[in-house]
């Protein structure tokens, strides 16, 4: 028996989607980490660790909100909000961080490696590092450490060590290639890997403890509603807020799937504005797995741009791109310009700052909410909050 997910026709695929092209000696890594995976989940003391710690120390569940100021004036369907922007730390990201730190400490390691884009993750790893007694390194674009200074200030204060990238876009891609490279000098260390992508088993593992959202939404508004709702949708970059989400509902055919990817300056200005891998993207391979990815002229992976440092990502998900071929869920982009409108518009009109990587999702609710009846529902996974982003975002704003 192993933690497959739905859409796992083997494992660690995802219908052509997924695999580990790996070098020989990080492919031993991999199944090392595997086995202590299988092992981790079948264990009741593991489970019963990971509880306690995502309840009394992530403060989980996290909440469910109906946004009625939001959808005001909008017109159409109920808006509803999975609040991950209240947990510890501010975002998704530390169920994933205290599941492989916990991990990471079963199999007798000490050091953590990670890489972080807007800086969540990296924050959510020095965290589980803290509260665990271990030491850390994160890798983070040069670009994202400058746009990204609170958090870069917070895993600091935490006393991990952040590594500066200043290869290529010094960006998140950038970020992943840093964290490998380390890992394959330092084997004794163990590699905490942010979303649901990388070679298996990285995308069962970080679906398996971001799962807990989906599992937790479907019964909360089954509980509050009587019922699911009609639509789910998140932000997409790697993809696992939307993985974890989706996770819930993915046998509900009912409830419609809704990946929401950035479109940046626009898709229509082509390779370098946007990072809609989903939308504009093609098969191929990145950071050891098989996935939609953007390349360019070259058949290298492309730059991207968004304004979510999170977001910005020339891969994604396998289980994302086999959701997408299958048709079970559906992708959408939406530009920097929408996200930054959705996020004033959350910000004064609920008293809730999101994440400009959330707000992707919110603008795709802004245009999708007047499609909707008066009595269906939209539900949309609040990824993280928006703290980290007001430097950039405010002067954008004309604030």
């Amino acid at each position: 028996m192993t933690q497959a997910g739905i859409g796992q026709t083997k494992r660690g695929y995802y219908g052509d989607y997924g695999g580990r092209f790996v070098p020989e000696g990080l492919a031993g890594l991999l199944a090392e980490l595997e086995r202590a995976f299988d092992d981790a989940v079948h264990d009741g003391a593991f489970q019963r660790d990971l509880d306690r710690l995502l309840k009394d120390y992530v403060g989980r569940p996290s909440a469910i909100t109906e946004c009625a100021n939001f959808a005001e004036e909008l017109g159409g369907g109920r808006l509803f909000l999975k609040r991950e922007d209240l947990n510890h730390t501010g975002a998704h990201k530390i169920n994933n961080a205290l599941g492989q730190a916990l991990l990471a400490k079963r199999m007798g390691k000490t050091r953590l490696i990670a890489e972080t884009g807007a800086g969540m993750h990296g924050t959510a790893s020095a965290t589980a590092a803290a509260l665990m007694g271990m030491e850390c390194t994160v890798y983070m674009g040069a670009v994202d450490v400058e746009r990204q200074a609170p958090n870069v200030s917070r895993m600091k204060a935490l006393g991990t060590r952040v590594q500066s990238v200043h290869d290529g876009q010094a960006t998140l891609k950038e970020a992943v290639d840093g964290a490998l490279n380390a890992w394959m000098e330092d084997t004794d260390a163990f590699y905490l890997l942010g979303s649901v992508v990388g070679p298996a088993p990285y995308p069962e593992i970080v679906r398996y403890f971001q799962s807990v959202i989906g599992r937790e939404a479907r019964a909360q508004m089954l509980e509050r509603e009587g019922r699911l709702p009609d639509e789910v949708a998140a932000c997409v970059g790697g993809g696992s807020n939307a993985m974890g989400i989706f996770s819930g509902f993915l046998d509900d055919r009912e409830v419609a799937l809704t990946g929401v990817e950035p479109a940046g300056k626009g898709l229509q200005f082509g390779i370098g504005a946007h990072a809609a891998t989903l939308c504009a993207g093609t098969p191929g391979v990145v950071h050891g797995f098989n996935t939609y990815v953007l390349f360019d002229d070259k058949g290298e992976p492309a730059p991207v741009h968004s304004i979510a440092a999170g977001l910005d990502y020339p891969g994604v998900g396998p289980e994302h791109s086999y959701l997408k071929d299958t048709g079970r869920a559906k992708y959408v982009s939406v530009t920097d310009r929408e996200a930054l409108d959705a996020f004033a518009r959350l910000s004064r009109k609920e008293g809730i700052i999101p994440a400009v990587e959330s707000s992707h999702a919110l603008a795709y609710a802004m245009k999708r909410l007047p499609e909707m009846r008066g009595d269906q529902i939209l539900l949309v996974n609040l990824s993280g909050r928006g703290d980290k982003d007001l430097e950039t975002v405010l002067p954008m704003l004309g604030l």
